[in-house]
């Protein structure tokens, strides 16, 4: 395991961080948090311009080390996050640069690195959402199309979305893990609704997503049939694995935001809080090396997929992250109720971590399995 930099990766840092100091400034303002098409549009736009300048392929056309640099960068920089291109970026496309055939991998990625087209994730079902491999949406081979027919939910920017990556159930009498193909649907299809879903928080970026017999070619089937359960660990590797490095700077940064806030209101004078922001500042820096460690792995394996240590890291982050807003709450006091404040928008979605990327209790079970060699509960 390497922690340090080469002099080639830091030079990268240094032309990264040029280029950033010259870009941010010219950005228009953002658009409402509840403007989907708005925030598609800025988010693409921002993906241009990354791709313009060379850096649009580092999620799957560079090192993971590089990667790890672009997102600990961008994010110090305050540039834009990806958005409503997070699928396409951090989950559909690392999947399909990793097990596509060159066919899929010319259609489906020069479109993403350019920010011209924007994926969604059709994995979870109202009845398959921890227990993924309960899922029931039917897809039937007709000739070289699948037809299609059942729902997701929690279907992340289905309503701004180009294709989908969806999970469907391909042979219903085999095993639950092994009857499971990996499609990905073009979301302006004949027989597709999408509803909405308004979070917690005020806004839409998940959905309900109606399948009634959508027809899908089989060439845009990624891997062989029954075989989805295996690619969606890829997809989930990358998921759990990197798709969080810019939120885990991005955590460090609110929590040195949130010492000097404690500074200006007095509550620094405690050391209670005192002690209470510094066991949250060794956790933070503590899962940066996490990931420093998680990206060195990968790298060493030659294939560029996250191993399990995601897991691990997934599991700690989701509870320091929660821990992290519930402090800025007692710190802030009454300011932290006002709704037009990030930090109480960012407290509301810190709620959903230890549900969202696989469960708190699921990430337990791969940590015991799949780390510590413990048997399988019953």
């Amino acid at each position: 395991m390497d922690l340090t930099y080469t002099p080639e990766e830091e030079d990268f840092r240094a032309r990264l961080r040029a280029w950033l100091a010259g870009a941010l400034p010219g950005l228009p303002p953002a658009p409402s948090p509840a403007d989907w098409p708005g925030r598609r549009a800025y988010d693409t736009g921002w993906q241009r311009m990354l791709h313009d300048a060379g850096y649009g392929d580092v999620h799957w056309g560079a090192s993971p080390t590089t990667r790890l640099i672009f997102l600990e960068e961008t994010e110090r920089a305050g540039a834009p996050y990806v958005g409503a291109n997070f699928v396409g970026l951090l989950h559909a496309g690392p999947t399909i640069a990793a097990e596509g055939t060159p066919e899929q991998r010319a259609r489906w990625l020069p479109p993403v690195l350019r920010g011209d087209e924007v994926w969604c994730q059709g994995f979870s079902e109202p009845d398959a959402g921890s227990d993924l491999a309960s899922l029931r949406t039917r897809a039937v081979r007709d000739g070289d199309h699948y037809v299609v027919t059942g729902s997701k939910i929690w279907t992340s920017h289905a309503e701004v979305a180009d294709w989908c990556e969806l999970l469907v159930r391909t042979d219903p009498d085999a095993p639950r893990h092994r009857g499971i193909s990996w499609l990905a649907m073009p979301m302006d299809a004949e027989g597709i609704t999408v509803r909405p879903l308004r979070t917690l928080a005020g806004t839409t970026e998940f959905a309900e997503v109606f399948l009634d017999e959508v027809r899908v070619p089989v060439s845009h089937r990624v891997g062989a049939e029954n075989d989805g359960w295996r690619v969606t660990m890829v997809t989930l590797s990358f998921e759990r694995g990197t798709a969080f490095v810019g939120e885990v700077v991005a955590c460090r940064r609110a929590l040195a935001e949130l010492a000097r806030e404690s500074r200006k209101n007095g509550s620094w004078d405690d050391p209670v809080v005192r002690r209470r922001l510094g066991r949250l500042h060794a956790e933070f820096a503590a899962l940066w090396r996490l990931t420093q460690w998680n990206v060195s792995e990968s790298e060493a394996s030659g294939g560029g997929v996250p191993g399990v240590g995601g897991s691990v890291f997934k599991l700690r982050y989701s509870h320091a992250r929660q821990e992290l807003y519930e402090a800025a709450a007692d710190v802030l006091g009454p300011d932290a109720l006002d709704l037009g404040r990030a930090w109480n928008t960012d407290r509301l979605s810190s709620l959903s971590y230890t549900i969202a990327a696989g469960t708190s209790q699921i990430q337990r079970n791969i940590v015991a399995e799949r780390i510590l060699g413990l048997p399988k509960g019953r």
